[in-house]
């Protein structure tokens, strides 16, 4: 929203890249997957196109979506450039509304227009609408299954953004929605393309709320650990339900005489945040293919993480709540198979679960939820024990780390200029 109160102004507009919609998902991922493997020199002419404008528009998501297995890659590329595209109409501010609002509504109508492309938008990403055509040629190259799910996405996606243009998030029920819009439908649209490939069962892609939760855990913990920040910026995206029961206004619990309330509002989040986790398991319980399951694993059990870091914590009123690299490092040796998920989830909330100010008033609730992931982490198999590798193992879980750390160190600086907070 432009409107009367910037601090109101959705993510979607938002002038910082850092916020672009349905990127939420796709950037947790960016930081922590595997070294990037370039497409070959096999590939067709436009198709090299599409790779460029991703390597262009963030070599870190490039990073992220050439570490998937066979044409999967190829539709996550264009699926990512698609919802790159309709971002970068949604974000241009030149575009007056009674434009805009249709060419979010019909945007993925273009994607069968081979000659549709937009010419007059000021921003540095323009390309991926000036040469359109490209793009769309390549998504209607894809198999017809594939089709209809980017096309699908991407129409939901721009009546999300249409509705959320000059819309505040107030109730609990509107973060939902919002965090739907703007992360869940790109896991459910990811989802859907794992299964369309069978690199992964159907039930990955038709069980939406699972994926949706997915994209929501990450989300809320982006926007609870990302609160100065936005403040900073002049945004606001915790929801007024829960913060109106502790301050008068947001910006108020970044005032020092209010800490102790800020710290219960926090507190409250986490603890909404936390109840995605049983889903975030279960879904991941499904995934077969190593590099989906990668792909999908390491942000989620980054984003426990960060809420360990960021639960009842001062900081995040203050400064920069961050996770160190070597943790990052570690997260992603671990994060390989569902029982080595299972233990981090486990680790994570019982440092939570530590931590409970007994007189928060979200304390009850809280404890309650941890109840619930520690029923879901316990059973089903061992502790992956950290501490008795095998010699050959540890070699190549060195190697690893130090690859694992150059590439972190790169991807740190491809991305210093859009990344502020926690999240190296």
């Amino acid at each position: 929203m432009r409107g009367p109160s910037a601090l109101h102004q959705p993510r979607f507009i938002s002038p910082s890249p850092v916020y672009r919609p349905g990127f939420r998902f796709f950037r947790a991922l960016l930081r922590f997957s595997p070294v990037q493997r370039p497409p070959g020199d096999s590939l067709g002419r436009g198709l090299r196109i599409c790779y460029r404008y991703l390597n262009q528009t963030s070599r870190s998501f490039a990073a992220v979506i050439q570490a998937l297995d066979g044409e999967l890659r190829h539709a996550v590329c264009i699926f990512y450039l698609v919802l790159r595209a309709l971002d970068t109409i949604e974000d241009d501010m030149t575009i007056s509304l009674d434009v805009k609002v249709p060419m979010l509504h019909e945007f993925h109508s273009y994607l069968y227009q081979p000659e549709w492309k937009y010419m007059e938008s000021k921003e540095k990403d323009r390309q991926v609408l000036e040469d359109f055509p490209t793009i769309s040629m390549e998504f209607r190259k894809l198999s017809k299954v594939y089709q209809d799910v980017i096309s699908d996405i991407c129409h939901k996606m721009g009546v999300g953004m249409a509705e959320f243009l000059e819309k505040k998030v107030d109730s609990q029920h509107e973060w939902d929605k919002y965090c739907h819009y703007v992360a869940g439908l790109v896991g459910i649209g990811l989802s859907r393309l794992f299964s369309a490939s069978e690199l992964e069962d159907p039930i990955v892609g038709q069980d939406t709320e699972l994926a949706n939760s997915m994209g929501l855990f990450l989300q809320k913990t982006n926007i609870i650990r990302d609160y100065l920040e936005d403040q900073l910026e002049g945004r606001e995206f915790w929801p007024r339900e829960v913060w109106s029961r502790y301050a008068k206004k947001l910006s108020d619990l970044a005032k020092p005489e209010n800490i102790d309330m800020a710290v219960q509002c926090l507190n409250e989040l986490i603890t909404n945040a936390l109840h995605h986790v049983p889903d975030v398991l279960t879904y991941l319980s499904r995934l077969k293919n190593q590099s989906v399951f990668n792909f999908c694993a390491i942000p989620q059990v980054m984003a426990i993480a960060t809420l360990a870091a960021c639960y009842n914590n001062k900081q995040v009123f203050r400064g920069v709540v961050k996770i160190r690299k070597g943790q990052a490092v570690t997260l992603m040796m671990d994060a390989t198979n569902i029982q080595a998920v299972k233990a981090i989830m486990y680790q994570y909330v019982e440092e939570i679960y530590q931590k409970i100010p007994s007189t928060d008033p979200s304390s009850n609730k809280t404890q309650q939820v941890i109840a619930s992931i520690r029923t879901m982490s316990l059973p089903g198999g061992p502790m992956v024990s950290r501490h008795h590798y095998s010699p050959i193992y540890l070699s190549c879980a060195m190697l690893l780390a130090a690859l694992s750390w150059q590439y972190l160190s790169t991807i740190s600086k491809a991305t210093e200029e859009y990344v502020q907070a926690g999240e190296n």
